[in-house]
């Protein structure tokens, strides 16, 4: 049986297993996924179980897309471009790093047909994934891209990769069009952002990468000021069957039975 894990710390919070081990059923495939909570120090270990074989592929979540690079030999075009990897496997006896989180969310906008070309965007946050939704944000032809971090030197440090982005300072709300929280800030129910959306009085949409909970502090105070919320749900099953399909040679369907798995 082919073993494959999520890796993270958290990870209790990871659907990953559910939605695998689904496809895995619906293709009859002998595979098992399960979610594994790591410590920095294991991380090379562990991608050294896909060099042997015993492990056959891994995700990579929070906070290990970018400190999981060191410990592989080769890196996919959209992985490099963003110094963010979030899936690994082995390729020609060589453990190779990808990035499906831009694709995986791309989709996920197109899937809400929600046209960015026209539009202000601001990313809240500058983890390991920030770099894909630049990436997702510039393929959808975004018009302007704005960046906000409380540590603001780890923002300019995506810009300096990235140049086309603006950053702005923590609590600096404009007129933005769509609001993006790409924090970790979410995962307790209770997390507050600590800023201020009442100034916006236009309805925008507010998007949340994280999809469990399924209604974060920021997707509730925005639904309570009548804005439009999206939580990362697509974006989370997208990338997935973006991994899926690489690892197995196979497309499973993402259709209202796999939705359904991931919204219960």
């Amino acid at each position: 049986m082919k073993k494959y894990f999520v890796i993270g710390n958290p990870i209790s919070h990871s659907l990953s297993p559910k939605l695998h081990n689904f496809w895995f059923r619906k293709h009859n495939l002998n595979a098992k996924y399960e979610k594994l909570l790591l410590e920095k120090d294991n991380l090379n270990k562990i991608v050294q179980k896909v060099k042997t074989g015993e492990i056959s592929g891994l995700n990579v979540t929070v906070p290990f897309k970018q400190l999981i690079i060191p410990c592989l030999e080769k890196l996919s075009p959209e992985a490099q471009n963003t110094q963010s990897v979030n899936t690994v496997y082995l390729e020609n006896n060589k453990l190779v790093g990808h990035n499906t989180d831009i694709a995986g969310f791309e989709l996920a906008i197109r899937h809400i047909k929600f046209d960015t070309s026209n539009k202000n965007v601001l990313i809240l946050g500058a983890g390991g994934v920030v770099p894909s939704v630049i990436s997702a944000l510039k393929n959808l032809n975004t018009k302007n891209i704005f960046l906000m971090n409380r540590t603001k030197e780890k923002a300019q440090k995506i810009r300096e990769k990235l140049e086309y982005i603006e950053i702005v300072d923590w609590g600096d709300i404009r007129d933005f069009d769509m609001i993006i929280n790409a924090t970790s800030l979410g995962l307790n129910k209770e997390d507050d952002l600590g800023l201020n959306f009442e100034s916006i009085k236009k309805k925008i949409l507010f998007y949340d990468l994280i999809y469990n909970p399924k209604e974060t502090k920021f997707l509730k105070s925005a639904r309570q000021m009548m804005h439009i919320v999206e939580n990362g749900k697509m974006m989370f099953i997208y990338q997935a069957h973006q991994s899926f399909t690489l690892w197995h040679k196979v497309m499973p369907n993402i259709d209202k039975e796999t939705i359904t798995i991931v919204s219960e």
